[in-house]
């Protein structure tokens, strides 16, 4: 496998695993969906938005606030696609963001 494959599918499985704690997170207060309804109806304004990403992001965010958790964690390649465009910033605090991410980066700098 290519080292620029093994990158991409490492960065796909960080993103799903931020993604799996923000679910959690949003699982133990539902209404911090706000914020990512909140950063659609920015990018909603913004002349450089991506439609396609706006259009499945609020398809999402129109869905009760189970299946908008359980897509978080779903593992398929709409949602790795979904999650390089995720209005859900914000949601975890930068240690929180850290602890998921710090093994991701041990395990980048000793592919190097």
């Amino acid at each position: 496998m290519s080292s620029l494959l093994q990158e991409h599918r490492r960065i796909d499985r960080r993103s799903l695993e931020l993604h799996r704690a923000i679910a959690a997170k949003l699982r133990a207060h539902p209404a911090l969906i706000e914020i990512a309804r909140d950063h659609l109806w920015r990018w909603s304004t913004s002349a450089v938005r991506a439609e396609l990403y706006w259009e499945a992001c609020a398809g999402i965010l129109n869905r009760p606030s189970r299946e908008i958790v359980a897509l978080r964690e779903e593992d398929s390649g709409h949602m790795d696609a979904m999650r390089q465009a995720t209005p859900f910033a914000g949601v975890l605090e930068s240690a929180e963001r850290w602890a998921v991410s710090s093994p991701f980066e041990r395990q980048r700098a000793g592919q190097r």
